[in-house]
């Protein structure tokens, strides 16, 4: 039987090579896909699908501009990470492109207990403005608006955690 030349130690030597080809290619997927941006946070005033105003401005701490969209499966799978930054007191501005109304997105968020704060871009001018062109992208910048980290596609809560704490 091909089960009995499986042995334990033969699996996990799979599980970790296999780990290891796919940050490769994450890492590498990443850095091409990463939007030129400028360095720091642009001075925005803008309202949430809630009509609050979300202000860029600094607050002295560091913090996330999460930029996806309801059609995208892996954004949809990453938004309960965002949610429990945001629900441990990390400032979370999330920008919702090509997603239907405020009034889709209230549903969206509402129908999956999602708490943070969403701003509308209906037509893409703020990814624009932002150079993203894949999504989910999130820029995390450090207490005085200064760009530290971009990640194109899937970001754990853990991951976001870690670039969170080394830039404090």
């Amino acid at each position: 039987m091909i089960f009995n030349r499986w042995s334990i130690k033969k699996i996990l030597q799979d599980i970790i090579v296999t780990l290891i080809i796919v940050s490769i290619i994450s890492f590498g997927v990443n850095y091409i896909r990463r939007p030129e941006t400028e360095a720091s946070i642009p001075s925005l005033k803008l309202l949430s699908i809630e009509n609050r105003k979300i202000d860029f401005k600094l607050d002295g701490k560091p913090f996330i501009v999460h930029f996806w969209a309801t059609w995208c499966p892996i954004c949809r799978f990453e938004a309960p990470n965002l949610d429990s930054l945001h629900r441990d007191g990390i400032r979370v501005i999330t920008v919702a492109v090509n997603s239907g109304s405020s009034i889709d997105l209230r549903k969206f968020m509402k129908e999956r207990g999602y708490s943070y704060s969403v701003i509308n871009d209906i037509s893409g001018e703020l990814a624009k403005q932002f150079k993203v062109e894949a999504y989910p992208t999130t820029f995390i910048y450090d207490s005085n608006g200064t760009l530290q980290f971009v990640e194109v596609g899937y970001s754990t809560t853990i991951g976001l955690k870690a670039r969170l704490a080394l830039i404090q």
